[in-house]
């Protein structure tokens, strides 16, 4: 889009916060870079430029502004919801693979050469990997000055620089401000964390409006995992696995922002722990774009109206979901809980962390309540006798094939993982048919075109709008609404009477 011109210099006039991270504007006589929805006066068209990326901006020399923090602004939806190899890479990027394994590691993610990787990022998005990885690394770094109290070294550390002269060159080149002054401008609460102490940091995660928070915050509170999820005072919590420790989440919902807290046993995940947080909220979805499109069938478009922007609720850990994905076939939310439940209980790991409102965990048992454990890896889950399961005999056999395939790597789901690949390896499995599929495909690979017209209450849903409730007549209409099908699934499952649909009381 930065290559529109015209549809750029419109949106900036406009402040129209629906492109914030769609592009990012260069203004050529202060020499810094904004939002699209920056309060500031816009300037003249002559004195504007345009870049894809804020990596690329700050490249081409361009300080971030202090104002409106383009740093800070949603991610663009192509990268969630394209399945090209830079769609991929910018996955990737933002779940650390560049500061973990450096470009040889993400370019053997993708299967491509270091130099392919490099020339298809500088064509899509004006700079290459080490580029956009250093743009994230500031903006990590600028999270931790502003709201924390750790001496700068460390937040040179959490963030990911090699050294404390390459964080304090480098926040000194974004935000035309040293270290020390960014923190005197955001000074952190008193009491907040400090050397050695556990990061608890609060923070907001934008969004495009509109978003409904309803079917988001609903299926993920129904479902639930005792031990790993809870929904309390508001907020869903759940636990996390993140590369260097673990961690606990609270998120809200606002009007403008879904509210963080993050208890983290190492600052160094803080990156990774806030994209996968976002994955699984769904919030650089173009909540717009989808709606309209799919208000162009007149049987839909009511339901769309009544509640705009549902997002697809995604997941934290591609595996875990497939896991817990296979238990709720054909069984109730509140069994696939049960025995999830059970499978944390046996061999998930215990955690000991402060709770992301900077309470202790409750102690009690499992099905008490309370974050107590992270879910079981594929390789503890690949450790169990699966006839302990109380399952169906099929089914076993699925679970263990499943857990295995993860286990051992034949079955790929992470962020860059392909999704035509992964589909078909889910489906050579035993016990998986096309409905786990396509769940998986929905809400683990992030595939907004995913679609299961097999699914009862999808057709259900079809039946009573008067839509085809066929699966072969459902998929045929359905065409006009690619490549948000997924989202239409959002919006039939919503005409039915379950908790999913909605917020906890």
């Amino acid at each position: 889009m930065h290559e529109d011109t015209e549809r750029c210099v419109r949106a900036v006039r406009s402040k129209d916060a629906r492109f914030d991270g769609w592009f990012f504007t260069a203004v050529l006589t202060t020499g810094i870079y904004c939002r699209p929805s920056c309060p500031v006066a816009p300037p003249k068209a002559e004195n504007m430029s345009f870049h894809p990326s804020a990596a690329a901006a700050q490249q081409a020399g361009f300080r971030a502004c202090k104002r409106c923090r383009p740093d800070a602004s949603p991610g663009s939806p192509l990268w969630n919801h394209r399945a090209d190899a830079v769609a991929k890479a910018m996955r990737l990027i933002a779940d650390g693979v560049v500061d973990r394994e450096g470009v040889p590691g993400l370019a053997a993610g993708l299967g491509y050469s270091v130099r392919q990787v490099e020339r298809l990022l500088l064509a899509e998005l004006g700079a290459g990997p080490l580029a956009l990885a250093r743009a994230q690394r500031a903006q990590t770094a600028r999270l931790l000055v502003e709201t924390t109290s750790l001496p700068m070294a460390e937040v040179a550390l959490a963030a990911g620089f090699a050294s404390v002269r390459a964080f304090n060159d480098t926040v000194r080149e974004v935000f035309a401000l040293s270290p020390t002054e960014l923190r005197a401008r955001h000074r952190p609460a008193p009491g907040g964390p400090g050397r050695g102490t556990p990061g608890v940091l609060s923070l907001r995660l934008p969004f495009r409006a509109p978003l409904c928070p309803d079917n988001l915050f609903g299926h993920l509170a129904a479902t639930g995992v005792p031990g790993v999820e809870e929904w309390r005072d508001g907020a869903y919590r759940r636990t996390l696995r993140l590369p260097r420790g673990h961690a606990a989440v609270s998120l809200s919902p606002g009007p403008d922002h879904v509210a963080c807290r993050l208890a983290l046993t190492d600052l160094r995940d803080l990156s990774i722990a806030i994209a996968r947080c976002r994955r699984m909220l769904d919030l650089d979805a173009d909540p717009v774009a989808v709606d309209e499109q799919l208000r162009e069938d007149p049987l839909l478009a009511p339901v769309v109206d009544r509640a705009p922007g549902r997002r697809v609720p995604g997941t934290v850990d591609p595996a875990e979901f497939a896991v817990r994905a296979l238990l709720g076939q054909q069984v109730s939310t509140a069994a696939a809980r049960t025995h999830a439940g059970r499978l944390v209980a046996a061999v998930g790991d215990p955690v000991d962390v402060d709770h992301a409102d900077g309470g202790p965990v409750d102690g009690g048992p499992v099905d008490g309540g309370g974050l107590t454990h992270l879910f079981p890896t594929p390789e503890a889950l690949a450790g169990i006798d699966p006839g302990t399961l109380a399952v169906p005999r099929s089914r076993r056999a699925a679970f263990h094939a499943l857990v295995t395939a993860l286990a051992d790597g034949s079955l790929d789901l992470g962020v860059g993982a392909d999704w035509a690949k992964a589909r078909a390896d889910l489906l050579a499995l035993p016990g998986i048919g096309p409905w786990t599929v396509e769940v998986i495909a929905m809400r683990a690979l992030g595939d907004p075109d995913a679609f299961i017209p097999t699914d009862l209450g999808i057709r259900y849903a079809a039946r009573d709008l008067g839509l085809p409730d066929t699966p072969a007549a459902l998929v045929r209409r359905a065409e006009a609404w690619r490549p948000w099908r997924a989202y239409a699934v959002q919006y039939l499952w919503a005409t039915g009477d379950h908790a999913v649909n909605r917020l906890p009381a």
